[in-house]
């Protein structure tokens, strides 16, 4: 069985009594950063063997989990926050696994989109989750295909970055428009701020920025 585990996204104790059994029981855990996630299975004083398996993996690692899964084994996969498959290369690993007719099993949990869009007060009966925008090619285009998109919108952002999306976004939905800025949550300095795209800009253009950045528009 390949599973899922949804881990927090800052607050350690945002994991499944479920996921914390899983991660115990399973042969084999693979992460995206093993030392990340050691402070993680340290904490909840798990002991399984852990890999890494990130963005950079090639169809060598792939093939060698999906090897041991044949061989009978249980494999968890975590990312280095929330839900594995969202903005992280978990899919390419759950579809070798559906390929090889290899059970998946879920094993839902925290995830910083949902986490935002439900302070935003913006509709979460339909939304659009773009994840991070193109750093060049195709950005200016995907913003302007946004302009009449009634759904809600999520993007993840970055600090070094998130000034200059801020001055896009306000060029192409006018400086009026509300954003929900969602900053480090669950952590000890999570912020979330409901302003125009105008008093955004303003407020980032003094400050340092720092941390993980869910944005909702």
């Amino acid at each position: 069985m390949l599973y899922i585990v949804s881990t927090p996204i800052g607050n350690l104790e945002d994991i499944s009594f479920r996921a914390v059994r899983t991660l115990k029981e399973v042969d084999l855990i693979t992460a995206e950063d093993t030392r990340h996630s050691k402070r993680l299975l340290d904490h909840y004083e798990i002991k399984t063997p852990m890999i890494s398996y990130h963005s950079y993996s090639g169809n060598t690692k792939i093939e060698k989990i999906i090897d041991e899964l044949k061989a009978g084994k249980n494999v968890a996969v975590i990312s280095d926050a929330g839900t594995p498959g969202i903005s992280d290369p978990a899919y390419r690993l759950v579809r070798r696994a559906i390929e090889e007719n290899i059970q998946i099993c879920p094993i839902p949990g925290a995830s910083s989109l949902l986490a935002a869009i439900v302070v935003s007060g913006k509709a979460t009966h339909e939304f659009l989750y773009l994840g991070f925008l193109p750093m060049k090619k195709g950005r200016q285009t995907l913003l302007n295909n946004l302009k009449e998109e009634k759904r809600t919108i999520i993007i993840f952002e970055s600090p070094h970055r998130i000034l200059k999306s801020l001055k896009q976004f306000a060029e192409v939905f006018g400086e009026e428009r509300e954003i929900v800025i969602a900053r480090e949550l669950t952590k000890m300095h999570e912020e979330i701020l409901r302003l125009p795209l105008n008093m955004a800009v303003k407020h980032f253009e003094k400050i340092n920025p720092k941390g993980e950045f869910v944005l909702v528009l």
